[in-house]
């Protein structure tokens, strides 16, 4: 499949060994592996500060923010694999889109509502980080206005999940993944032409 997509993976985790962002990369891999451009970021390469309206009123919008919005603003989809901290997402998560839905000198950014977003999530639970995502779909769909598909991907028990290709051991779920990357890239592909 080939068509305008890019796509943008990432997850909320900056932890080396995370499964979510093996998650996201596997993501990028699948993508690119059906013709379909796309990128993996590391939250981790962005550290910013806890947000703060006296912080952002005193020094604006710090570096890694512009530099984060930036990037999803070379993307027309976005997949987010979000981790569970306690049945919601993880603190680095939900301030990095808090920080990036920040006007910058006055302007809004319309970053959100300009692409197209799919989740997944990845736990060594059974539910495999589902909880989360509701939490992530309510800050971009209510929060930000963002266009969130309705389908959704989790990986339980992903601790033996993953093989050491980086694939899924499941080839049912791998099927159902890729079905969700080839839907998040025609909608945007709708959406941006």
């Amino acid at each position: 499949m080939t068509n305008s997509a890019r796509l943008l993976f990432f997850a909320g985790s900056a932890r080396r060994g995370s499964h979510n962002k093996k998650l996201a990369r596997l993501g990028a891999m699948i993508a690119d592996a059906n013709g379909i451009k796309s990128t993996f970021l590391d939250l981790a390469d962005y550290p910013m500060p806890i947000y703060h309206g006296d912080l952002e009123a005193e020094s604006g919008l710090p570096e890694n923010a512009l530099k984060l919005r930036a990037v999803m603003e070379e993307h027309t989809g976005i997949f987010i694999a979000s981790p569970e901290y306690n049945a919601s997402i993880t603190p680095l998560l939900k301030n990095s889109l808090d920080w990036v839905s920040r006007p910058n000198d006055g302007v809004p950014t319309q970053v959100f509502k300009t692409r197209v977003f799919a989740l997944g999530s990845a736990s060594p639970g059974g539910m495999g980080g589902l909880r989360s995502l509701n939490t992530v779909r309510t800050v971009l769909t209510l929060g930000l206005g963002a266009l969130v598909l309705p389908e959704q991907f989790a990986v339980p028990r992903a601790v033996d999940a993953f093989g050491e290709d980086g694939h899924l051991t499941n080839k049912d779920a791998q099927e159902n993944f890729k079905a969700i990357i080839q839907k998040l890239a025609r909608a945007a592909h709708v959406l941006h032409g």
